[in-house]
């Protein structure tokens, strides 16, 4: 009989991931952000740290827990799965589910774990009265109104009718009503007031909720531009994301609040090249030296998230001093000219995006969005899961002393 085969120990695996490219995450900063954030809104509004997308890469869990530190007092989620693994992770703060849930089964488990589903019609409504009869309590919802989105939500017009509608549901409790905002990080000069006639209707639909003597419960309009805009759009409640994570969605926005940005992308360099000018770089040659040059291979590729778009057009951060990436970034690989940075070694640690442990020079992902044409958020979210997450304390892999870490 053949002897089983060893299988690595979950600390040798992890060991392993840790020694090419990782993700560091500053928990810190998230509450440090939340804790910004909260002293702009009135002693009237709370802060909803929204976590979908595993906390827009950050790790779901743990941005909620350090967002709760800085005064978070609920999440926002876009998948029930969201929802449910906030729960797994003993998180007992009210969570709304911003995506819509059709099926019976997804709202009956929305009531066993107190996830707040949102409400776009009357359909999903009466399966939640239904579900919720004779289970000993009434379930929490949220209305969502279309104000100019043309996404999820009932028509804005219809607001009072289905307010009206839903507290004539006695298993049902409408927890909140909402709206969301599709240009409020336009910038002043480009303004078609888009955002001005969003907040006019929803203020239409609350006016006639008053009138009428309905209870529309915690109401909200403002995301994370939304939010840094202007305080006449906080209402009781803001949900914040991109800001949360230490990012301004938009550049006239980046003044309002001091942020500090939680994700730092870092990568080894596992070899050094010395070429001739002359020399083509990588797949197409793309890239050819005009010097004779000093080539650094870093363990890092758009496998791992980092856009192909950007071949060419990125930097990365060593000591203080920016490095720039030459040739076509590969799957698993990209190769920075590092001729003028005689200091870094094979080993050594470069910061693709966000700070270095020791210094201010910072690469956001807005850079990154702006050159590869689409959104920071994009970038933040792109990171796969191959790429280690780190928390505040964790080492990389290898000890900095015997790896050449400089950074």
């Amino acid at each position: 009989m053949t002897a089983a085969s060893p299988v690595p120990r979950p600390e040798e695996l992890a060991r392993a991931a840790r020694q090419r490219a990782w993700v560091d995450i500053d928990t810190g900063a998230v509450t440090a952000n939340a804790q910004t954030l909260r002293r702009q809104l009135g002693e009237r509004t709370a802060l909803m740290a929204v976590v979908k997308a595993d906390g827009y890469g950050h790790g779901a869990v743990a941005v909620a827990k350090a967002a709760a530190a800085g005064g978070a007092s609920s999440f926002g989620v876009a998948t029930l799965a969201e929802g449910l693994e906030l729960r797994r992770a003993g998180i007992e703060a009210p969570v709304l589910v911003l995506g819509n849930l059709t099926q019976p089964e997804e709202l009956r488990l929305c009531l066993r774990w107190r996830l707040m589903p949102t409400l776009s019609t009357m359909r999903e409504a009466l399966l939640c009265q239904n579900l919720a009869s004779g289970s000993g309590r009434r379930m929490a919802v949220q209305l969502k109104l279309d104000t100019g989105m043309a996404r999820l939500g009932a028509d804005w017009q219809e607001g009072a009718r289905l307010v009206t509608a839903l507290q004539d549901l006695d298993a049902i409790e409408l927890a909140g009503t909402y709206s969301h905002l599709a240009s409020a990080d336009a910038a002043p000069e480009s303004d078609d007031g888009l955002t001005a006639e969003q907040q006019r209707r929803f203020d239409t639909v609350l006016r006639s909720l008053g009138e009428q003597g309905l209870n529309g419960g915690c109401l909200h309009l403002a995301n994370s531009a939304g939010t840094l805009r202007s305080p006449g759009l906080h209402y009781d409640l803001v949900r914040v994301g991109l800001a949360l994570y230490g990012h301004a969605p938009a550049n006239h926005l980046s003044a309002v609040v001091p942020l500090q940005p939680a994700m730092h992308l870092r990568a080894r360099v596992t070899l050094l090249r010395n070429v001739p000018a002359g020399v083509g770089v990588s797949y197409g040659h793309r890239f050819v030296t005009d010097r004779p040059t000093r080539l650094a291979v870093v363990g890092i590729g758009y496998a791992d998230g980092v856009p192909r778009l950007l071949s060419g057009q990125m930097e990365a951060l060593f000591n203080g001093q920016k490095l720039p990436q030459v040739g076509a970034i590969t799957m698993d690989q990209l190769m920075l000219d590092v001729t003028d940075c005689p200091e870094l070694d094979v080993g050594a640690v470069v910061t693709l995006l966000g700070r270095e442990r020791q210094g201010d020079t910072e690469i956001s992902p807005t850079i990154w969005s702006q050159r590869c044409g689409t959104i920071p958020w994009e970038i933040l979210c792109g990171f796969k899961h191959r790429l280690p997450r780190l928390r505040e304390g964790e080492r990389p892999g290898w000890d900095a002393e015997d790896a050449g870490e400089a950074c």
